[in-house]
């Protein structure tokens, strides 16, 4: 089982980011994908949902309306559209996975895998 985080950089405020997370599994499809970050000094932090069986989406209230998150079940892959960053989106962004056929939520320990974390950060 193999968790590939990719797409963080350095953008301005404003400005826009897709990560992606590709998940090397048998039946991608029946596993929650979710998005967390961890900024300097502060505890890891859920951001975003997708759930397994009906697509249902959550997000954290500071990136409602801002981020989008989608998936690929052909390609194995999970996104995060990240529009209208801000400074305070500076972080260390995970994918990470619960087990198969279950949900996750926003509490970490509902997560069994772990993506190696890519680095967005926002400046001018």
């Amino acid at each position: 089982v193999q968790l590939q985080a990719s797409g963080g950089g350095l953008v301005q405020p404003g400005g826009s980011l897709r990560l992606s997370c590709r998940f090397s599994v048998l039946a991608f499809s029946r596993y929650d994908m979710a998005w967390f970050r961890q900024s300097p000094g502060k505890e890891r932090e859920f951001v975003a949902r997708v759930r397994w069986n009906d697509g249902e989406k959550y997000y954290a209230d500071s990136v409602k309306g801002r981020f989008t998150i989608s998936r690929d079940n052909g390609e194995n892959t999970v996104y995060l559209e990240m529009n209208s960053l801000k400074p305070e989106d500076t972080a260390i962004y995970y994918c990470a996975v619960p087990p198969r056929a279950t949900f996750g939520s926003r509490a970490m320990h509902t997560y069994r895998y772990w993506g190696q974390g890519t680095l967005v950060t926002v400046s001018s």
